[in-house]
């Protein structure tokens, strides 16, 4: 029996929320679509063997991954038997684009997500529906945007991850009485003359805040 790790890997362009695949290079399922996987290692934990196979592919250490759930249906692999423990994680897409051509990987649509191998669907169903239950209570959504970000933006990211829309005015008034964010001074003024105010994420009110139940949407 072997272990293996896969590695759900979201990404935000600022219009949708995308999954990071690959076209796999070997049998069984050569040339299908796949998540970035591998066999844990020996001498390695199952924590160390998903942040080297996500760190081989994007270049990152150190983001935002949280182990999933343990897939070990006995034939789900028709290679052999197969252990795999899902991880999924959150990085920023303008932070990995030499490391994801190096690798022929490509972001995808979580709307738009093609036939894959064995259950790496379920994985990736799996893992957009923790993101939704975690993210209305926990601010890991500031995890897939750019240091500083518009409110517009901010509320870009939530329909994306929630797949609807929600009211502008009660958004921003609702983002804003959680006391976490950090108004800035510069604007951004792509979008209309007037322009939009930047703001960022403040983890030390966050840190302060915490334990008070707080819920972003």
């Amino acid at each position: 029996m072997l272990i293996a790790v896969d590695c759900i890997i979201f990404g935000f362009d600022g219009k949708d929320l995308k999954a990071l695949l690959i076209k796999r290079s070997f049998e069984p399922g050569i040339g299908e679509w796949s998540l970035m996987g591998g066999f844990v290692r020996r001498g390695e934990s199952i924590d160390e063997g998903a942040a080297r196979i996500l760190e081989n592919l994007t270049g990152l250490k150190d983001v935002f991954m949280e182990q999933l759930y343990c897939f070990g249906e006995v034939d789900r692999d028709p290679g052999g038997r197969v252990v795999s423990v899902a991880y999924f994680a959150l990085i920023k897409i303008s932070d990995t684009a030499a490391s994801i051509k190096e690798n022929n990987a490509k972001w995808i649509g979580v709307t738009k997500i093609p036939s894959m191998i064995f259950d790496h669907s379920k994985m990736i169903k799996m893992a957009k529906e923790r993101l939704q239950q975690i993210a209305a209570t926990r601010p890991i959504g500031f995890e897939l945007l750019d240091d500083k970000f518009t409110l517009p933006q901010l509320q870009n990211l939530y329909e994306a991850i929630y797949e609807t829309a929600f009211d502008k005015r009660n958004f921003s008034r609702k983002i804003k009485a959680l006391h976490i964010l950090k108004k800035l001074t510069t604007k951004e003024k792509t979008g209309s003359k007037k322009g939009a105010f930047f703001y960022k994420f403040d983890s030390k009110k966050y840190k302060k805040r915490e334990n008070e139940s707080l819920k972003f949407i």
